[in-house]
């Protein structure tokens, strides 16, 4: 049953490679613990069992209970800065001493200040926020709002998605790994295919993918009372880079149906891609953008809408009324991570580091049939291994060997639709650390080449 398990959003961890991992890491300490973990938590898809027992992190490594350091290039998307930042470690420390936490009813200085931030972060006016502390949270208060806005339920997402983990996170997610076995959920939905130009439902348009987006207003004037339409700018776990056509296109289509945009950027923001947000690499705005992960700094789970001013008409609704809804540690630690990624010209370092993984990259293509396609902008890079170039086999089982090749050197990504090896490395990662990272990779995949 494991071996034909559903892959999509991360690699999973219920198949005999799993299993042979635990032969690597045979340390009866670690095992031990391994043991206590499988003993007291709720097993779960995607993480029970888990990989390994950590002990510390610093930079853009992780450290095992023996001593073992990995390269972390998944860092479930927090780690924009490096682990245990000391910028952000220090200002999270003086805050610690003076306000720890603020009572809903009250306000405080930091929350204040990264509103302001935020908003002048934001074109137009994009000004109006509402903090939260995660993600899933974040996208729950904007179909919320999106609902009072518009005063219309029904929302457009794409198949494959992932939104966050919460039932209605998931009613309007594409994953299966999250709705299945669940029954009825958020009604008002509807799908459609993301935007694609490797593979999916319009390959054979080429490399265009606006028929995606005339799927959208296909299904949008079909269905009727659509208030919005919900979508990563660019998709995380398999790196999908919309066109700019697709997102032109998009943004008109939105506009004449009175359909609101909301951008989940929550794992790609500030920085990823070498913006301080990824819909500034087109000439769009959203109507309602979500952020979070990367947003605490490494440290604390802070998360955050941002909506135009003329929506702030939900007075009398609580759309989040979450207990630590205005963290003073979050936020310090949001505007710590905001003001190292300005004062240390972050973003001007992540775009030269993407010339240099697509030229390293796009060697390796040449090198291996192996690898279909490369994606990339900014430190976001997918590596989709196929079987055959020609038709797209997708390479799971040599997918997994990468991994945990890699894994058992020192590397740690994951996989994304069984296929694509997912490369998010720290931001700050330095150009020898990211050269030793992509030799790494190549071994692997020299080692699973062997099996096509």
């Amino acid at each position: 049953m494991a071996e034909v398990h559903n892959r999509t959003e991360g690699d999973i961890n219920l198949s005999s490679a799993r299993r042979d991992w635990y032969t690597v890491i045979s340390d009866p300490e670690t095992t031990g613990y391994l043991h206590e973990d499988s003993e007291y938590f709720l097993h779960q898809s995607l993480s029970t069992p888990c990989l390994d027992v950590l002990v510390e992190c610093e930079g853009i490594y992780l450290t095992d209970l023996q001593g073992k350091r990995y390269m972390d290039f998944h860092g479930n998307n927090v780690h924009q800065l490096g682990y245990r930042n000391p910028y952000i470690i220090e200002k999270i420390k003086e805050q610690l001493d003076i306000l720890p936490f603020s009572p809903r009813r009250y306000t405080n200085i930091p929350a204040i200040g990264l509103a302001k931030k935020l908003g002048s972060l934001l074109p137009g006016d994009l000004n109006r926020v509402l903090f939260a502390p995660g993600g899933t949270s974040a996208i729950s208060m904007a179909l919320k709002l999106a609902r009072i806005v518009t005063g219309r339920h029904k929302v457009i997402s794409l198949w494959d998605s992932f939104h966050g983990a919460s039932l209605d996170a998931i009613s309007a997610g594409g994953e299966l790994d999250f709705r299945k076995d669940m029954g009825a959920l958020m009604p008002g939905v509807e799908r459609i295919p993301p935007p694609m130009t490797y593979r999916g439902p319009f390959a054979a348009a080429g490399n265009s993918d606006l028929a995606y987006a005339d799927y959208l207003e296909y299904v949008i004037e079909k269905e009727g009372d659509i208030g919005a339409f919900i979508i990563e700018t660019i998709r995380n776990t398999d790196v999908q880079i919309p066109s700019q056509a697709y997102w032109i296109r998009v943004q008109e289509i939105c506009k004449k149906h009175q359909v609101l945009l909301i951008l989940d950027e929550i794992p790609i923001a500030f920085g990823r891609t070498g913006k301080m947000f990824a819909f500034e690499h087109y000439p769009i705005e959203p109507d309602i953008i979500c952020l979070g992960k990367g947003l605490g700094g490494g440290v604390m789970p802070m998360a955050a809408i941002v909506a135009r001013d003329a929506y702030n008409i939900a007075q009398s609704v609580s759309l989040g009324h979450f207990t630590h809804e205005k963290s003073p540690l979050g936020s310090v630690a949001a505007l710590a991570m905001l003001e190292y990624i300005e004062q240390n010209h972050i973003l001007q370092k992540v775009q030269e580091d993407a010339l240099f993984m697509a030229e390293e990259l796009n060697k390796m293509k040449d090198k291996f049939p192996l690898i279909g396609d490369i994606r990339g902008v900014g430190l976001l890079w997918g590596i989709e291994l196929v079987t055959n170039r020609d038709t797209k086999e997708k390479a799971v089982k040599e997918a997994e060997i990468v991994m945990y090749e890699c894994l058992k050197n020192g590397l740690s990504f994951k996989v994304s639709q069984g296929n694509v090896l997912q490369l998010s490395p720290p931001l700050i990662i330095s150009r020898e650390q990211l050269t030793e990272a992509l030799q790494i990779v190549e071994h692997a995949i020299e080692t699973a080449s062997v099996f096509v």
